[in-house]
């Protein structure tokens, strides 16, 4: 079933729908603020009226929050793509087939992109256009946020630490709060700082090029399509390995948390580094448009 079918009010009574929760989501927004250019800092740190360190991560829940209000209702499909494919035995994403007639995640962030990049629109749209990017970037990186079955697994029951709950919450919450301890900023940041130090001169080193092969302001769509169908593949290798049989009903703080852990270090490295990249791009373009002419 596709989450764009369900009723408003049945969303609401879903578990998570939230991509690695706040600490994934302000995790991924401080490596981009660790990554960014001086130029791009000052054009966000504007558009977001923030002029701390945190002017990212303090913006990166707000999507969460906002769907679940009347006015922003309309953005609740914004935040991923249904793949209609057959996990485990195959993994696929393709923009025809899985972005339903509301949107999704893709979609939104190529609309949203656009309205950074155009200078004429009021400051509160662009403000918004800026929180919206920030969280979806981070959204797309989570593999069941690429994924139809089982509304991403939200209907998909286990248990982690004692503790029942679904298969999308153990993604986006359970399995990074017990990787770091805590969910607070603080702990964000911490997380941040461990991850950049990975990209800079740790594991992801001779990594980190390649994760932005492809990114092309001018095709949004391609670029971020690209981000998932990296994610979605792991719904097959890691996230429903032996189908969702072989999960349901089972605890998962144990062998399957183990094999999970360096996926969502991964995603939320990537997440935050093609950030910084995107917002990079983005600041340059406009910075170009306002250049006065001589």
């Amino acid at each position: 079933m596709k989450l764009t079918t369900l009723t408003p009010a049945i969303i609401a009574l879903l578990p998570t729908v939230a991509a690695w929760g706040s600490l994934g989501h302000e995790t991924v927004a401080y490596v981009a603020s660790n990554f960014v250019a001086a130029e791009t800092k000052e054009l966000f740190q504007k558009l977001l009226y923030n002029d701390t360190s945190s002017y990212l991560a303090n913006v990166a829940t707000w999507a969460d929050s906002f769907r679940y209000t009347a006015a922003g209702r309309f953005s609740a499909p914004f935040h991923f793509i249904d793949a209609e494919d057959n996990p485990p035995t195959s993994c696929s994403v393709t923009y025809s087939r899985d972005c339903g007639e509301k949107g999704c995640v893709v979609g939104a962030i190529q609309n949203y992109t656009s309205q950074l990049l155009d200078t004429t629109l009021p400051a509160g749209t662009r403000n918004m256009a800026a929180k919206f990017i920030v969280h979806f970037v981070g959204d797309i990186h989570q593999p069941l946020h690429d994924e139809a079955l089982d509304i991403g697994g939200n209907t998909v029951l286990v248990t982690f630490g004692g503790v029942k709950t679904n298969l999308h919450h153990v993604w986006d919450t359970n399995m990074p709060e017990k990787l770091i301890g805590g969910y607070s900023l603080a702990y964000a940041e911490k997380w941040a700082e461990t991850l950049t130090t990975a990209i800079t001169t740790g594991i992801y080193r001779s990594l980190a090029a390649s994760w932005l092969d492809g990114i092309d302001l001018a095709d949004p769509v391609t670029t971020s399509l690209s981000w998932a169908e990296e994610a979605n593949a792991f719904v097959c290798t890691t996230v429903l390995p032996n189908g969702v049989e072989a999960v349901a009903d089972q605890e998962l703080d144990g062998d399957y948390y183990t094999a999970a852990v360096p996926v969502i270090q991964l995603q939320v490295a990537r997440a935050g580094y093609r950030l910084a990249r995107w917002l990079d791009l983005i600041a340059q373009s406009v910075a170009a448009k306002e250049k006065p002419e001589l």
